[in-house]
């Protein structure tokens, strides 16, 4: 038996002598997030489980249409409740994270929680160890694909299961912008056949995913292209910087700014791309690139962030033209990585 094979055999048992099981996943969960947890809430909801699903705060409206996301609750909303089912878990399932700095105040009643049994799912690079067991493996498109695998291993009947295979197949294509990135393996495509083979509506998905923003979020859009974006010249990079004033004059709403970041690295020759938004205490900062630079270790070095090579968020405490100034500033120790030999 190969070490996989066994890792997901020790997984698998694991879930079927716990009764109590949380699934946890990371603060402004995204399609992976609850496309991930919602499928495998599904499929252990199916196995008589005492399922409870918990994301730290609210997420965009573009994803409420999942099935079972009116089961999901929102830690900010309720604490005590939250809390109380961490404290009674038999086993806490961390999903599309592995560091407990992404959940915020969960984080610390996991941590006080020395009895219950812990999980983790990801595919993010450099995992914390704070769980009994891991299924993490980096070349997976999505969190979304390993609990296909997961499934897979149990119950490749599940998949018959239209809300578990909706759920998982909007995972992988969000993860993925469409199959546009981290979608080279062969396997990512297999498991997307057999999810096709429940009978989703593959085209509805992509349809309340993408066809189902705002007027005010597309107005937005138009106006960051037109006035936010700065390219800098000779360092294949561009930017996009939104104030609370400039969000709360379109009336931004959780989920708004998805996809921002992507736009400037459809320019010929950008290969690195940052959304800035303020918040109220900190500066949110969303990389994107292309090709060879690191925008993980970028992040994680400079803006105490982290993530995938190619896709990767930080933050940084002050205001918005200091991370801004700070930003521009670390460029020039890129020069072969980020040289624009066009620019």
């Amino acid at each position: 038996m190969s070490k996989e094979s066994e890792n997901l055999r020790l997984i698998a048992s694991l879930l079927k002598d716990s009764e109590r099981i949380v699934l946890l996943s990371h603060m402004n969960p995204d399609g992976d997030a609850m496309g991930s947890s919602l499928g495998l809430y599904h499929f252990l909801s199916g196995r008589d489980k005492d399922v409870r699903l918990i994301v730290p705060n609210h997420y965009a409206g573009f994803l409420h249409w999942l099935p079972g996301n009116d089961r999901v609750l929102v830690f900010n909303d309720d604490k005590q409740a939250a809390g109380k089912f961490i404290e009674e878990a038999d086993l806490i399932i961390s999903l599309d994270f592995n560091d407990l700095k992404r959940i915020g105040g969960l984080g610390k009643l996991v941590e006080k929680n020395k009895t219950s049994k812990k999980l983790m799912i990801d595919h993010h690079p450099y995992p914390k160890k704070y769980n009994d067991l891991e299924l993490s493996c980096t070349d997976a498109s999505s969190t979304a694909e390993l609990v296909y695998d997961l499934i897979m291993s149990i119950d490749n009947k599940a998949f018959d299961n239209v809300d578990i295979s909706t759920c998982l197949y909007t995972g992988i294509m969000t993860d993925t912008g469409c199959f546009s990135f981290n979608s080279s393996r062969p396997a990512t495509f297999n498991a997307v056949a057999k999810l096709l083979e429940s009978g989703i509506d593959k085209n509805g998905i992509f349809d309340r995913v993408y066809n189902n923003y705002s007027a005010g979020r597309m107005k937005l859009l138009g106006y960051c292209l037109d006035n936010k974006m700065i390219v800098i010249p000779g360092y294949s990079t561009a930017y996009i910087s939104l104030s609370m004033e400039e969000m709360k004059e379109y009336n931004f709403k959780t989920g708004d700014s998805e996809g921002f970041v992507n736009y400037p690295l459809s320019i010929k020759g950008i290969k690195f791309s940052v959304l800035f938004m303020e918040k109220t205490n900190h500066i949110k900062m969303s990389f994107r690139s292309k090709g060879d630079f690191p925008a993980n270790e970028f992040a994680e070095k400079y803006f105490n962030g982290g993530g995938h090579k190619n896709a990767a968020g930080g933050e940084f405490l002050g205001t918005l033209e200091e991370s801004i100034d700070r930003f521009i500033s670390l460029l020039p120790l890129y020069p072969e990585l980020l040289n624009n030999k066009e620019g």
